[in-house]
C-alpha cells in the first residue's frame, strides 16, 4: 500500500516538473486561472458540510465529489501547470476546512487528479492539437473532448479504487468500486467543466450564472438526500441516534484501519425535569435547542453532534486522544454552566440559568473496542457522574483487549 501511494505520488510530481518545461502561460490564462480558483473556493465553502457528511458514509469505498466540475475547466482552458495548481488549491483548501483525512491520503487523492489531468491533456493534444489550451467546437472538438473526459476519469476512478482495495483488503471488491450512481455524478461534475470551460472562454460573464446554479443544485440534491437518509432530530437539528450510531460506526472502522483513537463523550443535563415542570415543555424544547446550538458551536468540524433522546447527547471526537477527549468534555461542561437561556412560558419570558450537566468520556481504544463498550463505558461514566454529585466529567477506565 505504501509503495502504490508513493509511486503515484513520485509520478504526479514528474508530471508537474515535466510540464513546466517550455510553458508558456498568457495573460488571459491567469484571469481564467483566477476566476476558476474563485469558484472552486466558493463551491467548497458552500457545500463543506454537505460533503463532510458523504465523506464519513464513504468509508470502505471511493468518495465522490465535484472538485472535476473546476478541475476538468482547466484541464480544457489552461496549461497543464496552471490545471495542476487549481488541483492543488481545491485539495489543500477542502483539506483545511474539512480535515477527513490525514495528509498524505488527501495529498494521494489529488494525485490521482493530476495524472487523470495529464492523461485528458494527452488525449486533447493528440486528437486536436491546435486545440488547447481553449476550447473549440465542431466533430473533432466534440470527440477530442469526449475522449479526454474519459481518460480523466478512468485514470482517476481506477487509481482510486485500487489504493481502497489495498488499504482494506477485507472489504468486498462491490464496495471497492462504489455505487453506480456516483459515476454519474462524476460525469455530471465532468459535464459543468465542459461547460464552465465554454463560458469563460466565450461568455466569461455567464459562468456567474452557472456558478449560482451549481450551488443550489448541490445543495437541493445533497441535502435531500441526507435528511432522507440520515434524520436529523427535529427539535434540535442534531444528528439523530440512528444516523449518529451509523456514522460513529464508519468512524470507529477508520480509527481502526488507522491505527488512530476515537473519542465518546455522553452527556446528561442535570435536573432538566425540573425546567419543565417550572416552566413548561416548550420552555425546555428551547433549552435543548440553545445547548444543541453551544454543543455543535463548541466541536471541531469533524466531530459529530447527536442527540439520543430527551437530555442526551452524545458527541463523537475523531482523531481525539484520552486527553482531548477529557479536555472537551470539561470545555463543554464549563460552556454549558455559562448558559443564559431566554425562553418563553405562559407567564411571558424566563431566565433559565444555572445549568449543569453530567459528562461521561470514553475513549477507543483504552475504554473500549467497539461501538457498544465505548458507548457502555461513556454511559456507565456519566451515571458515575451524577451518582457524585453532577455538573461534572468522569473519564471511563482503561480496559484491555481480549
Amino acid at each position: 500500500m505504501v509503495g502504490y501511494v508513493l509511486a503515484v505520488d513520485a509520478l504526479a510530481i514528474a508530471v508537474l516538473g515535466g510540464s513546466l518545461v517550455g510553458v508558456d502561460i498568457a495573460s488571459g490564462d491567469w484571469i481564467r486561472f483566477a476566476a476558476l480558483a474563485a469558484g472552486s473556493a466558493i463551491h467548497i465553502e458552500a457545500g463543506r458540510e454537505i460533503d463532510r457528511l458523504r465523506w464519513s458514509a464513504a468509508e470502505g469505498a471511493t468518495y465522490v465529489n465535484l472538485k472535476a466540475m473546476w478541475v476538468f475547466a482547466s484541464v480544457l482552458i489552461l496549461p497543464l501547470p496552471l490545471a495542476i495548481a487549481i488541483t492543488a488549491l481545491s485539495y489543500l483548501h477542502s483539506w483545511s476546512r474539512l480535515r477527513r483525512s490525514a495528509p498524505h491520503r488527501n495529498v494521494f487523492s489529488a494525485s490521482t487528479v493530476v495524472l487523470a489531468s495529464a492523461a485528458a491533456v494527452v488525449c486533447l493534444t493528440t486528437l486536436n492539437p491546435d486545440g488547447h489550451p481553449g476550447y473549440t467546437g465542431g466533430a473533432i472538438g466534440l470527440v477530442a473532448v469526449s475522449v479526454a473526459a474519459t481518460a480523466y476519469w478512468f485514470i482517476n476512478y481506477t487509481l482510486v479504487v485500487g489504493a481502497v482495495v489495498l488499504s482494506n483488503p477485507d472489504s468486498s471488491a462491490r464496495k471497492a468500486l462504489g455505487q453506480l450512481s456516483d459515476q454519474f455524478l462524476v460525469a455530471g461534475a465532468i459535464g459543468l467543466g465542459i461547460t464552465t470551460a465554454a463560458l469563460l472562454i466565450y461568455q466569461p460573464w455567464l459562468a456567474v450564472a452557472q456558478l449560482i446554479t451549481v450551488l443550489g443544485l448541490h445543495r437541493a440534491l445533497l441535502v435531500g438526500q441526507f435528511q432522507t437518509a440520515a434524520r436529523t432530530d427535529s427539535n434540535t437539528g442534531l444528528a439523530n441516534t440512528v444516523f449518529w450510531h451509523e456514522i460513529a460506526t464508519k468512524e470507529l472502522e477508520r480509527a481502526r484501519n488507522n491505527h488512530t483513537p476515537l473519542g465518546v463523550l455522553y452527556l446528561d443535563l442535570d435536573h432538566f425535569k425540573a425546567i419543565n415542570d417550572t416552566h413548561g415543555h416548550l420552555a425546555g424544547d428551547q433549552v435543548l435547542k440553545a445547548v444543541a446550538a453551544e454543543l455543535k458551536h463548541d466541536v471541531r468540524t469533524g466531530d459529530l453532534v447527536g442527540r439520543l433522546g430527551g437530555e442526551e447527547f452524545a458527541i463523537l471526537l475523531p482523531n481525539a486522544s484520552p486527553d482531548e477527549t477529557t479536555n472537551a468534555a470539561e470545555r463543554i461542561r464549563r460552556r454549558i454552566a455559562g448558559l443564559v437561556i431566554t425562553v418563553t412560558t405562559q407567564r411571558g419570558p424566563a431566565t433559565v440559568d444555572g445549568l449543569t450537566c453530567s459528562i461521561g468520556a470514553a475513549t477507543y481504544p483504552t475504554a473500549g473496542h467497539t461501538l457498544d463498550g465505548l458507548l457502555l463505558a461513556a454511559d456507565t461514566a456519566t451515571y458515575t457522574a451524577k451518582s457524585s454529585g453532577r455538573n461534572r466529567v468522569i473519564t471511563a477506565p482503561h480496559v484491555h483487549a481480549n
